[in-house]
């Protein structure tokens, strides 16, 4: 980006770079190998200013360093051996969590003339365009991924780990039986299915308001036509967790905003409903609510993450465990008479039980004393920015239940504090 200021490119590079970062086989990693730049800059700065509210983060973090002795441990109804893949998991984990707590003092340190507050919206937006394009790919060519360099670059016993391999071959979609035949779920560039449809609510709106807020004739006339195209991997990634976030968004809007952009909010959600009833979509999402499959499946691993929390209530077991049996048979694994049969890992349906397997109760009363504490203190914000970010603050909260944060979506949830941080201190300056 023309103009940009020195400081500034390493988010560039994180944003508008993402979908090179996620071909070499980073991906949601690109925050790690971005932090360290970014720290030594922090350093170089002392005082680092720090956010109001920014205690439970830090003592979350704090935490999860404190839940590596729970490593060997297993909760009861659980199996699995101490090893390699458990500790590659944590310390993944805990990389992550150090280098978004950098990128968010990173963001909150640098000046507006440095960073100004809608390049970064701008920046969001990008990825907003990226991530329609990735799950049009899905939904055009399901089958499509390769191997990436990071992946041939490392050991086997490495990127053989599930949890790893996820996160370093790029795929454009998952292929589930969600309808009861294969069908693909759109993820491309992003990890999950599920990653994609949390990232996707959340930079739709920092691109209204980048682009149709803040934007001229040129960029709207680009806005609609791709809000409007991005219905369609919407519609095809079968996310439900994605149509309520969005439905929720819409509430909030009409609820926040004054008489005219109201009347602009129910215009635009009106036509949208009207092209997509016209469309072939809606037999699609019929189908999806008339096939709740996973609800069995999220039972029992909420239900057993729950009971395995307990036996660890203050600093749970520092990595998620196997369950025994699942929410068909005591027995684990495939078997010719059960295709679906398997062994469920702990806390793999949402961000909160998580928390709760790795961090215990404690560490998941930090999560949301963080984020409903920024929709608290930011509420009074009307600003676009304002309105929009305290929006992202209330849909992880929402997504909490369903989605995981680690490891893109919560890089957002975060970029998205910061936008508010910064309006913050940009407000008291004046």
């Amino acid at each position: 980006m023309r103009g940009l200021d020195r400081a500034a490119w390493p988010i560039a590079a994180l944003l508008v770079g993402y979908p090179i970062w996620w071909a070499l086989g980073f991906g949601g990693l690109s925050v790690v190998v971005l932090a360290p730049p970014m720290a030594l800059v922090l350093w170089r700065r002392r005082p680092i200013r720090v956010p109001r509210g920014f205690g439970p983060w830090l003592l979350l973090l704090a935490g999860y360093l404190v839940s590596a002795v729970m490593l060997g441990e297993m909760p009861p109804d659980t199996y699995g051996e101490f090893g390699a893949g458990r500790v590659i998991g944590y310390l993944m984990r805990l990389s992550l969590y150090l280098s978004l707590t950098i990128m968010v003092l990173y963001l909150g340190n640098l000046t507006e003339r440095e960073l100004p507050q809608l390049t970064l919206v701008r920046m969001l937006g990008a990825l907003f365009v990226t991530t329609v394009a990735g799950g049009l790919l899905g939904v055009l060519a399901p089958h499509a991924g390769f191997t990436s360099p990071v992946e041939r670059l490392l050991p086997g016993w490495i990127s053989g780990n599930p949890f790893v391999h996820n996160l370093i071959h790029p795929t454009s979609a998952q292929i589930q039986k969600v309808l009861g035949h294969a069908s693909p779920r759109p993820e491309a560039p992003f990890e999950w299915a599920n990653a994609w449809g949390s990232n996707v609510s959340v930079l739709l709106i920092w691109f209204v308001v980048g682009w149709w807020v803040h934007g001229g004739p040129r960029r709207r006339s680009v806005a609609v036509p791709l809000v409007a195209l991005c219905a369609v991997p919407i519609v095809y990634s079968l996310n439900r967790g994605l149509w309520i976030g969005l439905a929720v968004a819409a509430g909030y809007l009409l609820l926040r905003l004054g008489g005219r952009a109201r009347v602009a909010v129910c215009s635009a959600v009106a036509a949208g409903a009207l092209l997509f009833l016209l469309s072939p979509l809606p037999a699609m999402v019929a189908q999806r609510l008339d096939r709740p499959h996973s609800n069995d499946i999220r039972a029992f691993t909420v239900s057993a993450t729950i009971a395995a929390a307990r036996t660890s209530p203050i600093i749970g077991y520092g990595n998620t465990r196997n369950a025994t049996g699942n929410h068909r048979t005591i027995t684990t694994g495939r078997t010719d008479w059960c295709d679906t049969c398997g062994h469920p890992p702990l806390g793999s349906d949402g961000q909160l039980w998580h928390l709760m397997i790795t961090q215990g109760f404690v560490g998941a009363g930090l999560y949301v004393a963080f984020f409903a504490g920024a929709v608290r203190r930011h509420w009074s914000d009307r600003s676009p920015i304002g309105l929009a970010g305290v929006l992202v603050m209330i849909l992880t909260l929402l997504y909490m239940f369903v989605y995981d944060g680690l490891i893109t979506p919560l890089s957002l949830y975060l970029i998205s504090f910061a936008l508010l941080w910064r309006n913050s201190m940009a407000s008291g300056a004046a």
